[in-house]
């Protein structure tokens, strides 16, 4: 019996070494911010550095800190991101705001939602040359310009002409391929062509065209209210797990700080994961992107990542001057603000 009691009393002993040690490891993992919920994280395009505050962030641990484990991928545009979303191939996303809005429309029931808006000012713009007689929008009265298929800000444009008092029926749009969108304005085979202003402009600058010659007309610039590419997260997931989309907004708010303080190295890191990335390519598209769409005076206002309601009931109104909504959806069913931290956390200088 005593032999029985003994055995026993060295099992008890085994498992409550086991529980401890257990327990010990639990501990030191979470205190040193050891992963513990895997997010696939879905680009939209191509990488570029405009993704820079991401990738910071994974570099300098901010994910591993709040217990996450986050892997990147691309998509071939918003709405296939927007359904790998929808099919909980993926948790969150990243992805043009106003494909968000049409795609809402499409499916009303959709769970997705955007929780962080990274560009508060759509990068849309007209880039043209000067030499062709383009130095404001009016300009474009009776000039061609290049359009690639799918381009985002064309679903805009019949709204920005109409605040602009531009004759759509005046301006010539010439479908292209996005492959040829710079050079065929390099060439002067167009007057202007349409596309995002970071990524566009500094590309025609690479390739030689005098910066004096380019003329970059922001859509913001002219009435156009609509925000930019913002950070969706399907609706499932987020309601199961709060913490972890709240942690991963943390991390990226620290890894904008970070790029607005170091934009030479997150271009670098940018770079690094891109085929035959251009460092100073990616550095010279980083400083448009911050200026122009992230550290808005908006922004440095009010904080990073959420939204004006009004603003964004306006700009879907903008939408719709050329998209017929079957339910036109509101505010509320594109942005979900409950993510983010206070203001006073937000706030960058």
């Amino acid at each position: 019996m005593s032999g029985f009691k003994t055995i026993a009393l060295q099992c008890l002993l085994a498992l409550a070494i086991s529980f401890t040690a257990s327990t010990v490891r639990e501990a030191i993992a979470a205190e040193s911010g050891t992963p513990s919920t895997a997010i696939r994280f879905t680009f939209d395009r191509p990488i570029d550095a405009s993704m820079a505050p991401f990738f910071l962030a994974a570099k300098d641990g901010r994910f591993g800190a709040e217990h996450l484990n986050v892997s990147f991928n691309s998509a071939s545009g918003s709405p296939e991101a927007l359904a790998r979303l929808a099919k909980g191939d993926s948790e969150l996303a990243l992805v043009d705001i106003n494909e968000l809005i049409r795609f809402r429309d499409k499916d009303d029931a959709a769970p997705v939602k955007a929780v962080f808006v990274l560009f508060d000012r759509a990068p849309y713009a007209i880039i043209a040359r000067k030499s062709r007689g383009i130095r404001l929008l009016p300009d474009l009265d009776g000039k061609t310009v290049g359009v690639a298929d799918g381009d985002l800000s064309m679903r805009l444009w019949p709204a920005l002409a109409q605040q602009n008092g531009i004759k759509a029926s005046h301006v010539k749009f010439h479908k292209i391929s996005a492959a040829v969108r710079e050079p065929i304005l390099s060439a002067g085979q167009v007057d202007a062509v349409a596309g995002f202003s970071y990524l566009s402009a500094v590309n025609l600058r690479d390739r030689g065209v005098p910066e004096a010659d380019l003329v970059v007309l922001r859509y913001a610039d002219y009435g156009c209210e609509a925000y930019g590419f913002a950070v969706v997260a399907n609706t499932a997931f987020a309601a199961a797990k709060p913490d972890a989309v709240k942690g991963f907004v943390r991390a990226l708010i620290a890894g904008i700080t970070a790029t607005a303080r170091e934009p030479a190295r997150a271009a670098e890191e940018a770079a690094s994961r891109i085929e035959d990335g251009d460092r100073n390519l990616e550095l010279k598209r980083l400083h448009a992107v911050l200026a122009d769409n992230i550290l808005t005076d908006e922004v440095k206002r009010y904080g990073l990542g959420g939204v004006e309601p009004a603003r964004l009931e306006r700009s879907i109104d903008q939408i719709a001057r050329d998209f017929k909504f079957r339910k036109r959806p509101t505010a509320r069913d594109v942005f979900d603000g409950q993510f983010l931290p206070p203001r006073a956390e937000r706030l960058i200088n």
